[in-house]
């Protein structure tokens, strides 16, 4: 298992939310930064954690990849909207 979602899910952290961070995470990785904050981690678990995707970026890929999200939706959105920012 992804060392990340592993601690995730050691911290009690909902399916939903862990894959609305992942999905955070290849979109706008410093705004996830702030979702993780506000997951109510213990500090010390949170440190390890923030150190872990800052140190190990491959890790998200993989962890996208084992919770079968799909980022090819989250791309289409992210064109349509810088598209729409043209207009």
């Amino acid at each position: 298992m992804n060392p990340i979602i592993q601690q995730l899910q050691e911290s009690n952290v909902s399916q939903e939310k862990i894959n609305e961070l992942f999905i955070a995470l290849t979109d706008n990785p410093m705004m996830a930064m702030g979702l993780i904050g506000q997951l109510g981690i213990p500090a010390e678990k949170l440190q390890a954690l923030m150190a872990l995707v800052m140190s190990q970026p491959h890790l998200i890929k993989e962890a996208v990849d084992e919770l079968g999200l799909d980022f090819s939706k989250v791309e289409q959105a992210k064109a349509k909207l810088a598209q729409e920012k043209q207009d």
